[in-house]
């Protein structure tokens, strides 16, 4: 029989790769458990047409070099092995609103961003310096964002407690720049209401810094993972689906594939949603108040998004990002009405090898509520070994809805239809079946500025040797899960150490 690992990690998002990484870096014999195919969480890929598509990594920021995501990454070795495109300088994002034409940009770099807005609104620069002001010193307070060793190890939660659209009411009364620079927020799912401060700033701020899309996808990233890992003695298990966790005298012992298999360890990290994590262990054996909590966070939204596939040489490649509201109100569309969606879309043009010049994709999304797919919800589609019919009645409701989001997409661009090869489609049942979230939601936990620290997730659980990492800990993104995986692992060695390794890596 073999010996149990040192740790066994559940679910190979990033978190669970980095986490991986880490440790195996440290001398710990390590498995990572996947339940689907492919590996990689939001990183996974996939191609239609021979045109290669991501399920979630749109662009990344701070990769400039010495910039926080570059240092983080550039210890895991994959700096050097990135294919990557910067986006356009003078507005990685283009922000738009109903029959506006205007394109309102977010330019890269700090004084670029701002000489771009002030261009826009020569009126505001008070407004816009005071906004940028806030944004940098909101980051600087967090020592792991900013690949920092902590000093101080109080909890001081002065930054989780402001609302966004507050803040940035204050900054400017002209309503239009304040939805400008709440514009991109479909990047962390921001509810006006609810979106603390930190979020928008943690999230806008890396992108700010620099914007890059992966060339041919972000799979390379999960490959780059996949070959490190095993030439550190890594298992890599794929269709490893946990189906419980056993506990003895109050520690997790082993777990138990659905297909019958038990896998021993002396730790474990769970790399999939609280509640998931929750579902693996029995009753009775976690504080009931504890499985409450964790069973009733509030997930953010999820999305439909439509795969486009252009006809060759026909739509000119888009170095930058567009986020078009139907209405002046950048806000709305996380709480469309059923009748009026899509309120609002974000696009994204793929960067392909292939061409420089045209285009050979795009992804456009739309917030949309997993109860709209309630009817189907007791079915699944993983491929190839999970698949059951959703019936015609689900593939046509997915190409009405997609037909609806291509008619916005032509507000944008009147021409484009006459220059579509063909699309397909993924709902929030795709995001449930191939991410893991139980609704399909785009970025886990939302975070809620009213009570944060009920939101502010601690890597560890009641039982001691079981820990949480990933998307849900901290942050979203690349960069939040980059820095999830250091708090998590910071529970296996010194916190001030591993951020030393990592520096001197670079």
């Amino acid at each position: 029989m073999q010996k149990p690992y040192d740790v066994v990690i559940i679910g190979s998002g990033l978190g669970g790769l980095e986490c991986a990484y880490i440790l195996a870096q440290e001398g710990h014999k390590v498995c990572v458990l996947e339940k689907n195919r492919q590996y990689g969480g939001c990183l996974q890929i996939f191609s239609r047409d021979k045109v290669i598509f991501d399920t979630g990594v749109h662009y990344i920021g701070g990769l400039d070099k010495g910039q926080n995501l570059y240092q983080y990454w550039n210890y895991f070795g994959l700096m050097d092995n990135l294919k990557l495109r910067k986006m356009d300088e003078d507005g990685f994002d283009h922000i738009s609103f109903g029959d506006d034409p205007t394109p309102y940009k977010h330019a890269m770099g700090y004084s670029g961003f701002e000489e771009e807005l002030i261009r826009q609104f020569p009126k505001e620069v008070a407004g816009i310096k005071k906004y940028i002001s806030k944004i940098k010193e909101v980051c600087q307070f967090f020592p792991l964002y900013n690949v920092r060793e902590k000093t101080d190890h109080s909890f001081d939660t002065q930054y989780l407690s402001i609302n966004t659209k507050d803040f940035i009411a204050e900054c400017t009364q002209d309503v239009l720049l304040q939805n400008v620079l709440a514009g991109s927020n479909a990047l962390y799912a921001g509810y006006a209401d609810r979106t603390p401060l930190y979020v928008h700033a943690l999230v806008i701020n890396t992108y700010i810094e620099s914007s890059y899309k992966c060339i041919d996808g972000g799979g390379q990233i999960t490959r780059h993972f996949e070959r490190s890992l095993k030439s550190m003695g890594c298992d890599l298990f794929n269709y490893a689906e946990v189906k419980q966790l056993h506990i003895s005298q109050g520690e997790a012992t082993s777990v138990e594939l659905k297909d019958g298999r038990i896998i021993e360890g002396k730790q474990f990290i769970s790399n999939i949603h609280p509640k998931a994590t929750m579902d693996l262990v029995a009753s009775g054996i976690i504080r009931k108040s504890y499985r409450n909590r964790m069973s009733n966070l509030e997930n953010s939204i999820s999305v439909f998004t439509v795969h486009i596939v252009f006809k060759e040489d026909s739509f000119e490649y888009l170095n930058y990002n567009i986020y078009h509201h139907g209405t002046q109100d950048a806000w709305s569309s996380v709480n469309y009405k059923k009748e009026e969606w899509p309120e609002s879309f974000a696009a994204f043009v793929p960067a392909d090898s292939k061409s420089e010049k045209y285009a050979t994709g795009m992804n456009v999304m739309a917030y949309m509520n997993y109860s709209e797919l309630e009817k189907w919800s007791n079915t699944f589609n993983t491929i190839p070994k999970n698949r059951s019919d959703r019936s015609q009645e689900y593939q046509d409701w997915k190409i009405e809805k997609a037909e609806l989001l291509i008619d916005k997409l032509s507000v944008k661009f009147p021409n484009i239809r006459e220059k579509i090869k063909s699309y397909y489609t993924s709902t929030p049942l795709s995001f449930r079946d191939y991410i893991g979230t139980q609704d399909g939601s785009l970025y886990g936990v939302r975070k809620d500025y009213r009570d944060p620290l009920r939101t502010y997730i601690s890597p560890k659980t009641k039982i001691p040797n079981l820990f949480l990492t990933g998307q849900n800990l901290n942050m979203h993104g690349m960069l939040g899960v980059t820095v999830g995986s250091i708090v998590t692992c910071a529970q296996f060695m010194d916190n001030n150490y591993l951020v030393r390794k990592i520096k001197a890596a670079n």
